[in-house]
């Protein structure tokens, strides 16, 4: 992606905010999403860029370094525990909203995109070129690439393509010196850590070069509730066993939730699915793969892949695609979220007493999503994601909340780490895997400063297993002096094999 000339470049001075500015308070809370850290009392920026051109990166890096200021590095604002914009050491944000440019090359089957650009606008800008054509990646819109694409990517064509980083061709990233490297310059070390790594471990992702995929005309999509009473625990349960293993163009979620009618509490278990193909196709793999379900023709509906982000976003029928460009999410809320992945079918009897501790809870929501197909194809050492092969499905858990107060907060935040303390016999061990990108402090945290390689390792080997060393030695050389760091940074660690070996 070119960028702009010298002579041409904007003066940072228009980009620039203090808290003295009047844009300041916008500017800031503009992409925090989760309104746990838009208090009065949550540590604000000594200032914020909101670059519009690489030069403003470059600068805002020099500067930091200068004056002994930590960076934080924004896209969307979707960091679930808030560390792209909070810092308890004095902190400026580097916001990434102006540059969103996308530029789409369908001869080619590429596309280079800025970090700042959201998916929906990625998504939008390819379907205006063509609707064969798309990305495999989250299907929440206003989620910024940068940090969706640095932690991973994933989304419901994974079991068909794999990863958003399993498609990454190439990146332009500013280093901790003010360089502005591609792939060629930043060696392959540095570009396999920032594709799933966290790129705010080492420098700061200004664009990525995307492999687009095909896609077909015509895709079909379902959403289906079924509670206890009608067998949510059976189908639930046959659900593990054929998820992973269909058809790599269906991709089958389930959503668990806790319902309170009546007379009585329940729990609801929605099944959301995009299939590559007709309705027809749908229907006879469904039939034979899937028939406890009871899928008919009534719950399918065919549209484009474009039209099918519009849907899995759960905005009405009807919608016009352009909601993609839409930056603001539908609802803002307190939130928190933790992730697990499952490698062994969960019995019935275990199902019951999951749902039964969700029914208890009241509050926290579960999401199964499917791996195999593609994921189970690429070796865990490609990028730094290693939750490959062996994994059924990874599991988002998930409590949001209206109310401000301290205590509306301690209590949701007990309830959803009850559910995660009860699901441990179920979930994957040494380590207990997650996902970057449900970030969860929860796991454990670097002190300011430098920290050591047993500290992160609490956390990281959770993140990326066995992949975890190797990014503590591509960091140890590119950012020897850490000065891209946070609570869940990669560390750099000068004596590694000493630290290491201990």
């Amino acid at each position: 992606m070119p960028f702009t000339p010298l002579s041409a470049l904007p003066p940072i001075s228009g980009v620039f905010y203090t808290p003295t500015n009047s844009s300041y308070a916008y500017v800031l809370q503009s992409y925090i999403q989760n309104l746990r850290f838009m208090s009065s009392t949550t540590p604000k920026p000594s200032f914020i860029v909101a670059s519009s051109h690489v030069s403003h990166v470059q600068a805002t890096i020099i500067c930091c370094k200068i004056h002994g200021l930590q960076l934080r590095i924004r896209s969307g604002g979707h960091d679930y525990d808030g560390l792209s914009y909070v810092s308890d050491v004095p902190f400026v944000i580097l916001d990434m909203f102006n540059l969103r440019e996308v530029s789409v090359d369908i001869e080619n089957e590429w596309a280079w995109v800025q970090s700042g650009a959201t998916m929906g606008e990625l998504y939008y800008r390819i379907a205006e070129k063509s609707n064969l054509y798309g990305f495999p990646a989250g299907v929440c819109p206003t989620v910024g690439v940068g940090g969706h694409f640095s932690g991973g990517g994933y989304g419901n064509m994974m079991r068909k393509y794999g990863l958003s980083v399993d498609n990454v061709l190439d990146a332009q990233i500013v280093d901790a010196n003010g360089r502005i490297l591609d792939r060629e310059s930043m060696g392959e070390d540095l570009f396999w850590a920032i594709r799933g790594g966290g790129g705010a471990s080492f420098g700061v992702i200004v664009a990525w070069k995307i492999r687009l995929v095909p896609v077909p005309e015509t895709v079909t999509v379902f959403r289906v509730e079924r509670t206890l009473e009608q067998g949510a625990i059976d189908l639930l349960h046959q659900w593990q066993y054929i998820a992973d293993k269909i058809n790599e163009d269906l991709f089958i979620r389930v959503v668990i939730l806790p319902v309170n009618r009546k007379d009585h509490k329940t729990i609801k278990a929605k099944f959301v699915s995009l299939f590559l193909g007709n309705s027809e196709k749908l229907l006879a793999l469904m039939s034979e793969s899937f028939p406890e379900l009871g899928i008919n023709g009534n719950n399918c509906i065919e549209m484009s892949w474009v039209e099918s982000i519009v849907y899995w976003s759960n905005y009405v029928k009807g919608t016009p695609i352009s909601v993609l460009l839409d930056r603001t999410p539908q609802s803002r809320k307190y939130a928190k979220k933790k992730s697990d992945y499952v490698q062994a079918p969960i019995s019935k009897a275990d199902l019951k007493g999951i749902l039964n501790t969700m029914m208890e809870l009241q509050k926290p929501a579960l999401t199964f999503n499917p791996y195999g197909g593609r994921m189970s194809e690429i070796s865990e050492s490609e990028t730094p994601f290693p939750h490959r092969a062996g994994n059924i499905y990874k599991i988002q858990y998930s409590v949001t909340w209206k109310e401000e107060s301290m205590e509306a907060a301690d209590h949701n935040l007990n309830m959803i780490r009850r559910i995660y303390d009860y699901m441990t016999p179920y979930v994957s061990k040494s380590p207990r895997g997650s996902y970057l990108n449900y970030r969860d402090i929860d796991l454990g945290v670097n002190q300011n400063g430098n920290v050591s390689y047993e500290e992160a390792s609490i956390w990281g080997t959770k993140y990326f297993k066995d992949n975890f060393d190797r990014l503590v030695q591509v960091k140890s050389r590119v950012d020897p002096d850490n000065f891209f760091r946070y609570e869940q940074s990669i560390p750099s660690v000068t004596n590694r094999n000493y630290v290491m070996a201990e």
